[in-house]
């Protein structure tokens, strides 16, 4: 009787064991739930914020592509009036020759006219022999010929095709160049790391402010200077045009060539480097 009571009590002893093992598993399943719908709530906050991203990248690109393309329609306006003016120049040109000619002719047909219409007022002694000649002798310089003796006009107008066909070429040259340009710019800014690309666009953008050093990099950054130093060194070694000038022979100022300035903006580089 005695073994029955201890096994039934060890029976009721392991079953209020399992039934603690049950109560920790259901505590530690509830935790696992609750970190799990945490975990998911996150996940679509996250969702969210890059949707948000995403959608505010794809604004700034259509930006840069609007402002992209205004620049070429303005560099085309540009080479366009250029190609213009210098027509323009030549029509001048070839008007003031042509006026020229003409009144040129009208003064030789003028003095050819009253030396042929004028009778001498005094006659002449007696015919010598003259040992030597006398010129045209008296002979009319009036007289008419169907031979063209006026080269000037298809000079001018080849001058004016010849001109017209430079201009073209040059307007053509400058835009390929532009092109040219723009493709060693974008090879260039691709080589950069993140990094150092974050350091060139704070300094573009600090420039805009006022004069920039390599304290203000690194307080706008929160990075050392000397770590400023070293990116600054890597950009110039790429070949971005980073200029230092000292000032007071002690601090070292930092700017952005004017002439990447004037080729092309921030936004401009930032969207050539993520074609």
């Amino acid at each position: 009787m005695d073994q029955v009571k201890e096994a039934f009590s060890k029976v009721k002893e392991d079953i209020t064991e399992v039934k603690d093992e049950l109560l920790g598993a259901r505590e530690e399943l509830g935790v696992l739930r609750k970190g799990l719908i945490e975990t998911r709530e996150s996940f679509v906050s996250m969702c969210g914020i890059l949707n948000q991203l995403q959608n505010t990248q794809d604004k700034i690109v259509d930006k840069l592509e609007i402002i992209n393309q205004k620049q070429e329609i303005s560099i085309k306006e540009k080479t366009q009036e250029i190609y213009e003016n210098s027509l323009k120049t030549d029509q001048n040109t070839s008007t003031d020759k042509q006026t020229d000619t003409s009144t040129l002719r009208h003064i030789n047909s003028t003095t050819s006219t009253h030396s042929s219409t004028d009778k001498p007022s005094f006659k002449p002694l007696s015919n010598q022999n003259m040992p030597i000649s006398i010129g045209n002798g008296g002979v009319s310089t009036d007289k008419q010929t169907d031979k063209q003796t006026d080269t000037s006009t298809p000079i001018l107008i080849e001058k004016q095709e010849k001109s017209r066909s430079d201009s073209v070429q040059d307007a053509v040259e400058i835009l390929d160049s532009l092109d040219a340009i723009k493709k060693e710019i974008r090879l260039k800014f691709k080589r950069l790391t993140e990094q150092e690309m974050l350091v060139f666009s704070t300094l573009y953008q600090l420039e805009e402010q006022g004069e920039v050093d390599y304290k203000t990099i690194a307080k706008r950054l929160k990075l050392t200077e000397s770590s400023i130093r070293d990116y600054i060194g890597r950009l110039i070694k790429k070949g971005i045009p980073v200029d230092k000038s000292k000032i007071n022979n002690k601090t070292i100022q930092l700017s952005v060539s004017q002439n990447l300035k004037k080729i092309v903006s921030l936004p401009t580089i930032l969207q050539l480097r993520d074609i």
